[in-house]
């Protein structure tokens, strides 16, 4: 039986599972391809947790630190397509719940600032 995402050590696992899709994502692997995981991880393990356990800590903006990547709507599916589906493998449970409610506001949000259209998730 799958448990919710109660700890940074779950979120951090569910993240390593994530990224480990998008990069091997024809689509979405080139736009990740240059990060370093080993430094990004921890980051993106911080501003789940701030969502999810309601940790203190992140204070970075995510949608800054993206606007480069020039990311188009099929980028956005993927990930959310990825995010989705890795959630339901390892995790069952409100938190699990948030996250995937927080990931579609998240790329519904992202995509309608980039394209400067409105578009839903």
């Amino acid at each position: 039986m799958k448990h919710d995402i109660l700890t940074e050590t779950d979120i951090s696992f569910w993240l390593e599972t994530f990224y480990g899709k998008l990069l091997a994502d024809p689509v979405t692997a080139p736009k990740f391809a240059d990060i370093d995981l080993h430094e990004h991880l921890p980051r993106i393990t911080s501003f789940w947790a701030f969502v999810l356990l309601e940790k203190e800590g992140y204070k970075t903006n995510v949608f800054e630190k993206h606007m480069h990547l020039n990311l188009e709507k099929i980028h956005f599916e993927r990930w959310l397509f990825h995010f989705m589906e890795t959630t339901d493998e390892l995790f069952e449970g409100a938190n699990a719940e948030i996250a995937k409610q927080r990931a579609k506001i998240l790329a519904t949000t992202f995509l309608n600032k980039i394209s400067g259209e409105f578009h839903m998730f």
